[in-house]
C-alpha cells in the first residue's frame, strides 16, 4: 500500500547531490541547561562534521512534554533555509521498541523519535517521505539505551549533514505515531475552539486562526465577536499587546494569525488560572 506521507511529490536533495560545506542543525529538547546532555549531542554532532551550524531552538520544553515540543517545531522550522536538519527529543518512551524516524519534506529534514512529536509538521507535509532509522552504523556504541538524542539522533543528523542519502538510513514507512489534534467547529452559530499553547509570558494561544474568525464573522454579521474562555467574556480584538488591559483579559490576532488571549503585562494563564485543552468561543 502507498504510504500516505509519500508520493510523486518532489522531495528535498542537496542542490546536485552534494550537502553545502556548513549545514545547519537545529536542536529542540526537555533536556534543559543543567545537566550535560544538550552538550553530549552537540559534541557527538560536531565529532562526525566539525563545520555545521548548531542552532539551539529551546531545551525548556516540560520534561515529556510532547504535545508542547510538536507545537514548537511546527511553529519555527518554516523560518529555517532549506537542507536544515531539525532533531527533535522529547523521548519517555527511550530504550523501548518505539521507532526512530527520519523525515524528508520539501524542505527540510526531521528527526525524533516516532511518539507524535512530528505530527503537526507531517500534517502540513502530507506528501513527505517517513523513514525507519534502522541501520547500525549511525548509532554509537552505547552501554545503556537512555540516551538516543546522543546515540542516535545526533549521530545520524551529522551523518545526513555529511551527504548520506536517507535511503541509507532505513525503510520507508506509512503509519508514524499521530497525536489527536483539535481544530475549530461552528456549533449553534458559535465559533468553538480551544487553547493549544501558553508561551512563556502566560498568553493562551487557541487553535482558532484569523481566517476562522473573518469567515465566521462575516457568516454570523459579527464584526466584534464575543469571547468566551473561562469565567471571562471579552468583547471584540484589539490589534496590540499595548491595547490591552492591565487588570483584565483581551484578546488578538497574534503574529502567527491565530486568535491569542493575554492581559498586558502579565500572565492571562495565572491571571484565570486555565491552560491548554480549555474551551473557547466566540458568539
Amino acid at each position: 500500500m502507498a504510504s500516505r506521507f509519500h508520493s510523486d511529490r518532489k522531495l528535498f536533495k542537496w542542490p546536485a547531490g552534494v550537502a553545502p560545506a556548513r549545514p545547519l542543525i537545529t536542536l529542540l529538547t526537555d533536556f534543559g541547561s543543567r545537566d550535560s546532555f544538550v552538550a553530549s549531542m552537540k559534541g557527538v554532532i560536531l565529532s562526525i562534521h566539525s563545520e555545521v551550524r548548531i542552532v539551539d531552538l529551546s531545551h525548556q520544553i516540560v520534561p515529556h512534554g510532547i504535545e508542547e515540543a510538536a507545537y514548537v517545531i511546527a511553529s519555527c522550522h518554516q523560518y529555517f533555509e532549506d537542507g536544515t536538519i531539525h532533531v527533535v527529543v522529547v523521548d519517555p518512551g527511550v530504550g523501548s521498541a518505539r521507532r526512530s524516524l527520519l523525515v524528508t519534506t520539501s524542505r527540510q529534514y526531521f528527526l525524533a523519535p516516532d511518539n507524535g512529536l512530528l505530527t503537526r509538521v507531517l500534517w502540513n507535509e502530507r506528501h513527505a517521505e517517513v523513514r525507519q532509522i534502522e541501520n547500525v552504523l549511525y548509532r554509537l556504541p552505547s552501554e545503556g539505551a537512555t540516551f538516543d538524542g546522543r546515540d542516535l539522533f545526533s549521530p545520524a543528523a551529522a551523518w545526513l549533514a555529511m551527504g548520506e542519502p536517507t535511503s541509507s538510513f532505513g525503510r520507508v514507512i506509512d503509519d508514524p505515531v499521530l497525536l489527536p489534534l483539535a481544530f475549530p467547529i461552528t456549533q449553534d452559530g458559535m465559533l468553538i475552539g480551544q487553547v493549544e499553547y501558553v508561551d512563556r509570558f502566560g498568553n493562551l494561544i487557541t487553535n482558532i486562526a484569523a481566517a476562522n474568525v473573518r469567515e465566521w464573522s462575516e457568516t454570523a454579521g459579527r464584526p466584534h465577536p464575543e469571547i468566551h474562555i473561562g469565567p471571562c467574556i471579552i468583547q471584540g480584538l484589539v490589534t496590540s499587546y499595548s491595547k490591552g488591559k492591565l487588570d483584565s483579559p483581551s484578546a488578538l490576532i497574534n503574529s502567527s494569525g491565530k486568535l491569542e488571549i493575554f492581559v498586558d503585562q502579565q500572565s492571562a494563564a495565572r491571571h484565570l488560572q486555565i491552560g491548554v485543552g480549555e474551551k473557547v468561543w466566540l458568539c
